[in-house]
């Protein structure tokens, strides 16, 4: 058995003077090499070569069907940027497959949509072989997609680890209930955010003026033609401040954006902490 050398420590006692205290001692152990794991070498082989094939695959495809999208008269960059999409698209199914990899139910819809990318791949580039002349190239080159998608299926089944019924019927519930508890916070956050908006909206409208429904404008020959309307109170800043904090607001952002729009303008932070600082003292 082979073995390698590591450096390791360890706390001894060392007396000083009578004190004792626990020091760090560097020592060497000889510790066995474990073999080496030739299947996971063989897997991240596969990998890598699944990977170069992957490459090679969208380049070319894109390259193809790039050049056909070109010839309607569509900037290069456009068209050269749709044709990713082309592979793209069955690439991400093919990563939403090894991810659902161990729910054989999760796993059958980005199997399928996959495919039909794929098969939309290789009609892209099979006709554009045919607009240039050369179907036997455009066909070979679908093939290098097909074959790519072939490899990684079956990757994907050597390392896929279907569960047992019971087994899988647990992940599910346990997923529903994680889920659950995601969903319930979102909601929540989402209530919560609207709560803040109702009552900033409350305070807003709190302190607009109430218009009398009885009021009537004077006609200029009235008899209180003569009589000059008197001109309203402007809304001041501490007024809006207090008007919201009488609305129950208390947090100074919710103040401030409520008085801000009960004033059409902005109000400067430090002026809400003054105001609302008067009022905590006068409450």
């Amino acid at each position: 058995m082979r073995t390698r050398t590591e450096r390791r420590e360890r706390l001894v006692p060392h007396t000083v003077d009578g004190q004792t205290e626990l020091v760090p001692e560097p020592y060497d152990i000889e510790v066995p090499i474990p073999p080496r794991d030739w299947d996971h070498i063989v897997l991240i082989a596969a990998l890598g070569i699944v990977g170069a094939g992957l490459l090679i695959v969208v380049v070319w495809s894109t390259a193809s069907i790039g050049e056909l999208l070109v010839r309607t008269d569509v900037a290069a960059v456009v068209a050269y940027g749709a044709a990713t999409g082309f592979s793209l698209g069955w690439i991400v199914c093919m990563a939403l497959e090894w991810l659902a990899r161990y729910d054989p139910v999760r796993v059958r819809r980005p199997r399928k949509a996959g495919h039909v990318f794929l098969a939309a791949d290789m009609a892209a580039v099979c006709v554009h072989g045919w607009v240039a002349d050369s179907l036997k190239v455009g066909i070979i080159g679908a093939v290098l997609s097909g074959g790519a998608k072939a490899l990684w299926t079956l990757l994907l089944d050597h390392q896929a680890a279907p569960l047992d019924p019971r087994t899988q019927q647990w992940v599910n519930i346990r997923r529903g209930k994680i889920g659950g508890r995601l969903a319930l916070a979102a909601s929540l956050r989402q209530l919560g955010r609207v709560e803040k908006q109702a009552l900033a909206l409350e305070g807003a409208l709190r302190s607009m003026p109430d218009a009398s429904p009885d009021e009537q404008p004077n006609p200029a020959d009235g008899p209180d033609a003569a009589v000059l309307p008197m001109a309203r109170t402007p809304l001041t800043t501490k007024d809006a401040v207090r008007t919201a904090w009488d609305s129950g607001l208390r947090d100074e952002d919710q103040i401030r954006r409520a008085a801000s729009g009960a004033l059409g303008k902005a109000i400067s932070p430090d002026t809400v902490s003054r105001y609302v600082r008067a009022l905590k003292v006068g409450a």
